[in-house]
């Protein structure tokens, strides 16, 4: 993990009403899997929070992934809030699903935002990012 581990008593990145152990913490270490592809958005948005490259690669799927994620050693960005607009599929029967988001971030002392509609898909019954599109 990159250098803002939260502990494991802090609130977690992702926005829900737990603590980061028992939220995205438990799926970032291996001790547990999205159930659905909102779970996996919501875990993948704290793997960027606390710079976790590993878990980001390993829930990317291999036919869009990154070499590398490339986080800037004392980076100036910070992301600050999760905020979930849509989703479709994603459940026990579905292959396939979409989240749309709004993630909001600090850069250089300036607000800003990523607004994306995520494509996520199983594979070998774990769900995966693939890609998305993002919207101005």
């Amino acid at each position: 993990m990159g250098g803002m581990s939260p502990r494991t008593t802090s609130p977690c990145p992702c926005g829900r009403a737990l603590g980061y152990a028992e939220c995205c913490g438990r799926l970032h270490s291996g001790k547990g899997a999205a159930a659905s592809p909102e779970e996996l958005m919501r875990s993948r948005y704290a793997a960027f929070a606390v710079e976790d490259e590993a878990y980001l690669l390993r829930t990317w799927h291999p036919r869009t992934r990154p070499t590398r994620i490339g986080f800037e050693a004392g980076g100036s960005m910070r992301w600050v809030g999760l905020e979930i607009l849509d989703s479709s599929e994603g459940s026990a029967f579905h292959s396939t699903g979409t989240v749309t988001f709004r993630a909001r971030y600090v850069e250089g002392g300036r607000p800003g935002a990523l607004h994306e509609r995520s494509r996520f898909e199983r594979l070998d019954g774990a769900w995966v990012y693939v890609d998305g599109d993002v919207y101005e």
